[in-house]
C-alpha cells in the first residue's frame, strides 16, 4: 500500500436515504426508527413518495358562495419535518403525487392509491407548490431551506409512476413546477427528472428541453438498480442480479450524457438505488447483499454527488403491509427496528476517517486527524448465484501508522454474526415474532466483536485478515499509549511468583 495518499473519502453515501410514503413519518414506530439509524449512521437528507398525496392532506379544495376555492394545509408537513430536524436530517423534497381533486385522470400506483396523472390546471398546481414552499420558508427560514433540493417527481419514464410515460407532459409539468420555486426565490434548489435505470435517453431531452425554454436546472436526477424481472412467489419475488459495478456504470451516464449541454457540471443526485427495486425481493435482508454493496458504497463519490439508498426502513408498504419480519421491505432496518446486514455496511463507513489512504476491490482504508487508521474490507460475491462465492477470502495490507503499537477492534458481519435473517430462520421464520425472539433477533444483529493489538514498524502496520463468506468487516487501529504499571504481571493472576 503505497505512503502517498489519494483524495478524501467522499461521503457522498451519507447525503440522502430514502424513505416510505411521507405520510408514515407521523409513526412512532417509524421515528424511533429513524433516531435510531441516525444515532448510528447520520444521514443528511431523506426523501420519500408521497407529499401531495391525500394522506398528507396538504390540498384542501371545498366551495364557499358557489364557488371552488382551495385551501393548503400544512399539519402535517410541519409534524413531519419538525421530526426530521429534530432528528438532525433534512428533507430531499419530491414533489408528488397528485391530489386527486386537483389530478386530470384516476389512475393510481401502490395500494395506497398515488394518483400518476398530470394536474387538471397547472395553474393551480403552480399555486399547490408555491404555497408550500412558501410556508417552509416561512416556518423554517430561507437559508435552511435553500439546503433542501427539490424534486419534481418520481420516474416519470414509466407509465405506471406517469400516466403514459408522457414526456411532453412531464415536460410542462416540470418548467409549471421550477417557476413556482424559483418565483419564492431564485436560489432554491430544483431539478429532476428521476429517471429509472434504462432511461437515460431522457436526460438527454431534457437537456435539450431545458436550454431551448430557458427552465431552470440546479440538479440532475436518476436512479439505480440492478434487478431482473420479478419472479413471483406468494408475498414475494426472486430475481437474477448483474454485478455491483453495474451500478456505477449507471452512476456515471449522467455526466458522460450530459456533457456539452447547458446542465454539464450540475451536480447529480442518485435519488434512488439499491439491488433490486422490489420491497418484496429477501435478498436486502442478506449478508450477500452487504457484501455485495459495498464496493459501490466505497467508489460511488467517484461519480456522483449523492447515492440515497433505498429506503431506510421497511416501514414502507408499497406493496402493502409486511406479511412477516423479513418479507415486505429493502429497508436497512425491519419494521420491529431489527438491523440488517446492510445497515452495518452503513454504519462502519460512518466510522471511516475522511483521510483515504488507499481503496482496491476488497478495501478501503482511511485516517482520522487523531492518527486513528480504519480498515473496511468485504469478501467478493457470485452475483449470478451459479456458486456461493468463495468460503474464505484473504486481504494483505501494511498500513501506514504512527505509533509503536496499534490496539486493533474489529467487528464482523457475515452468514453468521450481524446477521438476524439467519437467527430467525433457524427459529422458523415466524411471522410475528414474541418479545424474547425479537430480543434475541436484535442481539443477533449486533457484530461479533474482537479485540487485539498488533505491532507497528517502520510506520507501518501489517494486517492479515481472512474474510468468511459474504464478509464485511471493519477494523479500527487505534494509537497504543500503554499506561502498564511496571509492577503489573499478568503471570502473578492466581498468587503465583512472576
Amino acid at each position: 500500500m503505497p505512503d502517498e495518499p489519494v483524495p478524501a473519502f467522499s461521503d457522498a453515501w451519507r447525503y440522502c436515504v430514502g424513505t416510505g410514503r411521507t405520510e408514515l413519518a407521523l409513526r412512532r414506530d417509524y421515528q424511533d426508527s429513524l433516531a435510531l439509524l441516525q444515532r448510528d449512521i447520520g444521514f443528511r437528507h431523506i426523501r420519500g413518495h408521497g407529499l401531495f398525496s391525500d394522506g398528507m392532506g396538504v390540498h384542501r379544495p371545498y366551495t364557499w358562495q358557489g364557488e371552488r376555492r382551495v385551501r393548503h394545509a400544512f399539519t402535517y408537513v410541519d409534524q413531519i419535518v419538525d421530526a426530521y430536524l429534530g432528528l438532525g436530517i433534512r428533507p430531499f423534497l419530491e414533489l408528488g403525487f397528485m391530489p386527486p381533486e386537483l389530478a386530470s385522470g384516476s389512475q393510481t400506483v401502490f395500494w395506497w392509491r398515488g394518483n400518476v396523472t398530470p394536474p387538471a390546471s397547472h395553474q393551480e398546481w403552480a399555486a399547490l407548490v408555491g404555497d408550500t414552499v412558501s410556508h417552509l420558508v416561512d416556518r423554517y427560514g430561507l437559508d435552511e431551506v435553500r439546503t433542501w433540493p427539490i424534486e419534481v417527481w418520481n420516474e416519470p419514464n414509466l407509465t405506471f409512476f406517469w400516466q403514459d410515460a408522457d414526456e411532453a407532459a412531464y415536460h410542462r409539468l416540470y418548467e409549471v413546477t421550477a417557476h413556482a420555486v424559483k418565483d419564492v426565490d431564485a436560489h432554491l434548489q430544483v431539478g429532476g427528472p428521476a429517471v429509472s435505470p434504462g432511461a437515460d435517453d431522457w436526460l438527454d431531452r431534457f437537456a435539450e428541453f431545458a436550454e431551448r425554454r430557458d427552465v431552470p436546472v440546479d440538479f440532475v436526477s436518476k436512479h439505480a438498480y440492478t434487478s431482473g424481472p420479478a419472479q413471483h412467489v406468494p408475498f414475494g419475488v426472486h430475481q437474477t442480479l448483474a454485478p455491483a459495478t453495474d451500478l456505477l456504470t449507471q452512476f456515471a451516464t449522467p455526466r458522460e450524457r450530459l456533457t456539452g449541454t447547458r446542465l454539464a457540471g450540475l451536480p447529480v443526485h442518485i435519488t434512488e438505488f439499491n439491488s433490486s427495486y422490489r420491497p418484496d425481493n429477501p435478498i436486502h435482508d442478506t449478508a450477500f447483499h452487504a457484501a455485495y454493496l459495498a464496493p459501490v458504497l466505497a467508489a460511488g463519490g467517484d461519480h456522483v454527488d449523492s447515492f440515497s439508498y433505498w429506503t431506510f426502513s421497511d416501514v414502507f408498504e408499497e406493496a402493502g403491509v409486511p406479511t412477516s419480519l423479513f418479507h415486505g421491505g429493502f429497508g436497512l432496518l425491519t419494521h420491529r427496528q431489527v438491523k440488517k446486514p446492510t445497515y452495518h455496511l452503513y454504519a462502519f463507513l460512518a466510522r471511516m476517517g475522511r483521510h483515504l489512504l488507499a481503496r482496491g476491490d476488497d478495501h478501503l482504508v482511511t485516517r482520522h486527524p487523531d492518527g486513528r487508521v480504519t480498515v473496511l474490507a468485504w469478501a467478493p460475491v457470485d452475483a449470478t448465484g451459479a456458486t456461493p462465492g468463495p468460503e474464505r477470502h484473504r486481504v494483505r495490507l501494511s498500513v501506514p501508522f504512527a505509533a509503536a503499537a496499534a490496539a486493533v477492534h474489529r467487528s464482523t458481519v457475515d452468514e453468521e454474526y450481524g446477521n438476524a435473517r439467519a437467527a430467525w430462520q433457524h427459529m422458523g421464520g415466524p411471522h410475528s415474532p414474541r418479545p424474547r425472539a425479537l430480543d434475541l433477533l436484535r442481539e443477533a444483529a449486533e457484530p461479533a466483536r474482537r479485540h487485539g493489538r498488533l505491532p507497528a514498524g517502520n510506520g507501518r502496520v501489517d494486517l492479515d485478515l481472512t474474510l468468511t463468506r459474504h464478509e464485511v468487516t471493519l477494523v479500527e487501529l487505534d494509537p497504543v499509549r500503554d499506561e502498564t504499571p511496571q509492577w503489573w504481571d499478568e503471570r502473578r493472576l492466581l498468587g503465583r511468583e512472576g
